[in-house]
């Protein structure tokens, strides 16, 4: 939604109705409190991002509030409101977490709807950021999908296609393929992008908690709710939620989630009010959904409102001409964060990547390139190096003995295939120029059949 939810706090009528009536024509939500004790209560309904404290107020100070509402939401931007010339009242609140300050009577109200919107943008970018932090342990840690094949081409197809369109999309693909790189894709292309993109892995929580983790509670909604928070559908407000690994949630709780897709609200555990939600959602999952609907292990209706676009990732023993790609896209990183120069594989190191299947998809080939990266004392990474890859009952065949020139010549060979002789990508995993590749193709007769 693109109202700013605001609370006021002032124990003086006059000040606090003219306040909330100005803000609310300014298309602000506004909650008004005239105390400490009912702006607390107030104030774990509304979760409002931005407050407007008045310092001196009988009972409890504004000083000891700001301190309560920031145990209630750390992320809080209060604004205080102190006397004119109380500039020892304005630091002590700064001290105490304040993001900025105003003085009594209010006289510019440009400034202080310039201050409210900064300040709501300020815990926009909070927020935002501690979700960034919660999510370092990605699958990829990184926001580009690499990739030349057919297969990838097709999945970025589909990103571009769907990114812009507010739709649901079902992510489906066996674990490690990147389905929430895609995601976050789809997130940072679409109109969103600006507001947050929120995760809840359905798998990560027994059924008594997964409520609470989506829709949130009220303080004493059940042992050890000694405070209200939020949902991941309410921190999602204007951005995207991600259900990731869908097809893990029990069933009881698949009606409650569809009911909060099609309905856009939600109810807080032990609340009576319903919360009003603008978001998009977005579910990744490794199951077969249709033959668990089958089972009658997940509920159809459900179903059908995830899959209304969906964008299948395809395994990495399908997409085999990226293999060397994604190797040398691992490399370049593990240079980055390392301080390294490795220029990548050695012809039998690529050979033995490109000979695996690779069961543990893009994930478990990042894990062998930084673990191979780590063993290397050369410039580039061996066979030796790559040591852990089951390859069944099968052995790894011994590099045959040749010149060198026909060890570049296979190994050029080998790489244009792989890459669907794409000269440009081919080069970049060679770590050549494209004209000097050219060149290699024609001295070595070189032909795509």
């Amino acid at each position: 939604m693109s109202e700013i939810k605001v609370l006021i706090v002032d124990d003086e009528q006059g000040q606090r109705d003219l306040l909330a009536g100005y803000l609310s024509g300014k298309g602000f939500m506004v909650t008004a409190a005239a105390n400490g004790e009912e702006a607390l209560a107030a104030y774990e309904r509304v979760f409002a991002p931005v407050a407007l404290l008045d310092m001196k107020m009988p009972g409890m100070d504004g000083i000891e509030l700001l301190g309560r509402l920031k145990e209630l939401n750390p992320y809080l931007q209060a604004i205080v409101l102190t006397a004119f010339g109380s500039v020892e009242t304005a630091v002590a609140a700064i001290k105490a977490g304040a993001c900025d300050y105003l003085t009594k009577p209010i006289e510019d109200l440009d400034e202080l709807l310039l201050k409210l919107r900064r300040a709501a943008e300020q815990n926009r970018l909070v927020v935002s950021n501690q979700l960034l932090r919660e999510r370092l342990e990605d699958v990829f840690p990184t926001t580009e999908i690499v990739g030349e094949s057919p297969a990838i081409k097709e999945v970025l197809k589909l990103v571009g296609l769907v990114a812009p369109r507010d739709t649901t999309v079902l992510i489906t693909g066996p674990s490690g393929t990147g389905k929430e790189l895609v995601a976050r894709a789809i997130h940072s292309l679409s109109d969103r992008s600006a507001k947050p993109l929120v995760t809840v892995n359905c798998a990560a929580f027994p059924e008594t908690l997964l409520e609470s983790e989506l829709f949130g509670h009220e303080k004493g909604a059940f042992t050890g709710a000694d405070q209200a928070r939020q949902g991941r559908f309410e921190l999602a407000d204007g951005g995207t939620l991600l259900l990731d690994e869908v097809g893990e949630m029990p069933l009881s709780m698949q009606v409650k989630l569809l009911r909060a897709i099609e309905e856009k609200t939600v109810q807080r555990l032990g609340s009576t009010t319903p919360v009003t939600l603008d978001l998009r959602i977005l579910a990744a999952t490794n199951r077969d959904l249709e033959q668990m609907v089958k089972e009658g292990s997940f509920r159809q209706d459900l179903y059908y409102r995830l899959n209304i676009m969906r964008i299948d990732l395809p395994a990495l023993s399908e997409r085999k001409a990226d293999i060397l790609l994604l190797a040398q896209t691992f490399i370049d990183r593990f240079n980055h964060k390392t301080g390294r120069q490795l220029t990548g594989l050695e012809p039998g190191a690529a050979r033995l990547l490109t000979s695996y299947d690779w069961p543990g998809n893009v994930r478990e080939l990042e894990n062998v390139i930084e673990r191979a990266a780590i063993l290397t004392s050369g410039d580039s990474i061996t066979t030796e190096t790559l040591g852990g890859l089951d390859f069944g009952d099968e052995s790894t065949p011994a590099p045959e003995l040749m010149p060198m020139s026909e060890v570049e010549k296979r190994h050029i060979k080998f790489c244009l295939d792989q890459m669907d002789w794409n000269l440009a990508a081919t080069a970049e995993v060679l770590g050549i120029h494209r004209n000097t590749l050219r060149s290699k193709i024609k001295d070595y007769g070189l032909s795509e059949d």
